[in-house]
């Protein structure tokens, strides 16, 4: 394996003092009847302080996108609702409160305390509620939608994007981690779908809150899930597709993850030819999320798409070994990060089945879980399809010069030619059993290089078929 005006316009922003005013006061196009700011102490570097204990307060807690917007282009159109946009990585855009009473009904402690440095206590007061539905904005935050495309079903799909989730803030919690705060189902974005109404229902967002905790849980890197919180506004879904349409409750997931980048993230830059923009964002993530990368190392891109084909093979196999069908694995679900986010139509095998498709939705049955691996590759393809764009010839001639005896040789380095079948074994006893103890000697000598071809193995035929002979060999508990 191989190894605009927005950004300048976001920056004065943050930086003036008019800051607050902004968070306070919208353009009408943009305005959210009722949002209001919740009080927070901003550090000079926009971190939060360490602390030796989880705070009881939200006080002294803050959020801050500066991190993102600073460096990363924002829309500059004010509009909330436009059908496409165009070189930029995010539009600002704020969240749409429930207009009816809403209630958090579940919270999980461990990333409240672990994670977000907070005491479960913050959880009952009204504030965390506010924010984690969406009503308030931490002051010194700038709510975002992020732009992004992808292939769904293996066809493209132009432009995606968040359509029903803000990025409310980066936290930087006393281990120096840095986790992206998101809430899923509060409201409109420039990225929702046509007649979208920017929300999710609480049937959806109970899958989510539990799936990402329970595949964390399992070890497998996940995004994660904070708070769930339901509402009495009534949203229209048609679950099965089928013009059964029915009456359901809204619902918001807070979710956090190191990052929400995707492979469509990339590929919408490359699509439309915003290459500049496409290298500006590859060197962010890097920076950020590949230490072990020098972001001045003319083969960054390189080592990079090396790091995300690892991670990514990874993470497949993490979800098959524990029988874990994503369900929608598009380009536009698949982390940079590899790590597993965008719970949708998953599911879990009861029992062993390669054709196990949990999607009602995918009649072709493309996202099957025995499928799951040559989709990762599908999806792989993609990234690579988009960082040859920035690649020079003879960076490109590094995925193209891979010859067969080049593959030949890894696969040898890694597939053992000799391992112990039963009728070796077999055959070394028959003798040892009359005093002949050289087929164990052999044996011994041959399993010590059980990747490297060897001439006396051959000849007693140790990397061949089993002999008719021991066909049906059979071998018991008896010592």
């Amino acid at each position: 394996m191989v190894r605009g005006a927005g950004p300048a316009l976001l920056a004065l922003l943050l930086l003036s003092r008019t800051t607050q005013a902004f968070l306070e006061e919208m353009p009408a196009s943009g305005s959210r009847p009722g949002l209001k700011r919740l009080l927070s102490n901003e550090s000079s570097a926009g971190y939060c302080e360490r602390k030796t204990k989880p705070a009881t307060s939200l006080a002294s807690w803050s959020l801050s996108t500066e991190s993102l917007i600073g460096v990363l282009p924002v829309d500059p159109a004010p509009e909330n609702y436009i059908p496409v946009v165009r070189n930029c990585i995010f539009s600002v855009v704020y969240p749409t409160p429930f207009k009816s009473r809403t209630l958090l009904v579940a919270v999980s402690k461990n990333v409240l305390e672990d994670i977000l440095d907070l005491d479960l206590s913050v959880s009952k007061t009204n504030y965390f509620i506010q924010l984690v539905s969406g009503e308030k904005i931490v002051s010194g935050s700038i709510p975002l939608a992020h732009r992004y495309g992808g292939h769904q079903f293996g066809i493209w799909a132009d432009q995606l994007g968040d359509g029903r989730a803000h990025i409310i803030g980066i936290y930087t919690n006393r281990y120096g981690e840095k986790w992206e705060l998101q809430l899923k189902g509060s409201g409109k974005t420039p990225y929702s779908r046509r007649n979208g109404d920017g929300r999710a229902v609480l049937r959806s967002s109970v899958r989510e809150f539990l799936a990402s905790e329970a595949l964390h849980y399992l070890g497998i890197p996940t995004s994660r899930a904070l708070s769930l919180v339901v509402s009495d506004d009534d949203v229209w879904r048609d679950p099965f597709y089928n013009g059964n349409i029915q009456k359901e409750r809204g619902a918001v997931v807070l979710r956090i993850a190191k990052s929400w980048f995707r492979i469509g993230s990339l590929e919408i830059l490359a699509h439309y030819g915003e290459l500049d923009l496409l290298r500006k964002l590859l060197n962010f993530v890097i920076q950020e999320h590949f230490p072990a990368i020098n972001v001045k190392d003319p083969n960054r891109y390189l080592d990079f798409f090396s790091d995300v084909v690892s991670g990514t093979a990874h993470l497949i196999a993490s979800w098959m070994s524990v029988g874990f069908a994503h369900g929608v694995c598009n380009t536009d679900n698949f982390s940079l990060l590899s790590i597993t986010i965008d719970y949708g139509p998953f599911g879990f095998m009861e029992s062993y089945d390669p054709n196990f498709v949990p999607n009602t939705s995918d009649d072709e049955r493309r996202y099957k879980i025995g499928n799951q691996a040559n989709v990762g590759m599908f999806n792989l393809n993609k990234l690579l399809q988009v960082l040859n764009l920035l690649l020079d010839p003879n960076q490109k001639q590094l995925n193209m010069n891979d010859s067969d005896s080049r593959r030949r040789k890894r696969m040898t380095s890694v597939n053992p030619r000799y391992v112990l079948k039963n009728w070796m074994a077999e055959s070394a006893v028959r003798k040892a059993e009359m005093n002949d103890f050289s087929e164990v000697h052999l044996l011994q000598q041959v399993l010590q290089h059980p990747f490297q071809k060897q001439s006396l193995s051959e000849r007693a035929g140790y990397s061949s078929p089993t002999p008719l002979w021991a066909k049906d060999l059979k071998v018991s508990c008896s010592s």
